[in-house]
């Protein structure tokens, strides 16, 4: 049940079975269905979760409603609202399911309290942020420098399979183009 967990763990930390069961322990676990949300804008982000199964994504809503996703989380990724979840104040993000998901998820409190009991675990996290601001601010550049076919083709290689997976609409959102030009772009591809 904890195998794909723990081996994403691994990529980069080596816990003992005994930290490896203290981690365990404290670990929730949801299934949520599709279009549930797991965090509203506005409120404080409390869990970091693990995508066991499923996608899930991080967007924001401007004030004409107008939903821009920041990141899909499939399967072996991880997704919070960094800045709400370290600080413990108000997001500007959402998190929601694009397909039945199953996640794991670590409270705040707990994983304060496990940093301490498992140090490990604040180097995996330290990691985790700095390959996710690295993945963020490749993001930034290419929306900045390359063209919307590109960044598809970026997307494509990103997120292998992904594509058979979600919605049109959700694709073009991350990519910042209409569904309309994302569907000229598939043909060209």
């Amino acid at each position: 049940m904890y195998d794909l967990f723990l081996k994403n763990l691994a990529m980069h930390v080596s816990l003992s079975p005994a930290e490896a069961e203290q981690l365990v322990k404290h670990l929730g676990l949801v299934t949520i269905r599709s279009r549930a949300k797991l965090l509203n804008a506005g409120e404080v982000c409390r869990k970091v979760y693990f995508v066991n199964k499923g996608c899930l994504r991080v967007y924001h809503t401007d004030s004409e409603g107008i939903d821009h996703i920041i990141s899909f989380s499939p399967e072996n990724w991880w997704a919070t609202d960094v800045a709400s979840f370290s600080s413990q104040k108000v997001s500007k993000f959402s998190i929601d399911a694009v397909e039945e998901t199953e996640v794991f998820y670590l409270d705040y409190n707990i994983l304060e309290r496990l940093y301490i009991q498992v140090p490990k675990l604040e180097r995996f996290f330290r990691i985790l942020t700095q390959n996710g601001y690295s993945i963020l601010q490749r993001r930034m550049i290419s929306h900045k420098s390359k063209s919307a076919l590109q960044r598809y083709r970026m997307f494509k290689k990103q997120y292998p399979k992904l594509e058979q997976r979600i919605s049109q609409k959700h694709i073009a959102s991350f990519l910042g183009i209409t569904p309309v030009f994302l569907s000229r772009l598939r043909q060209l591809t």
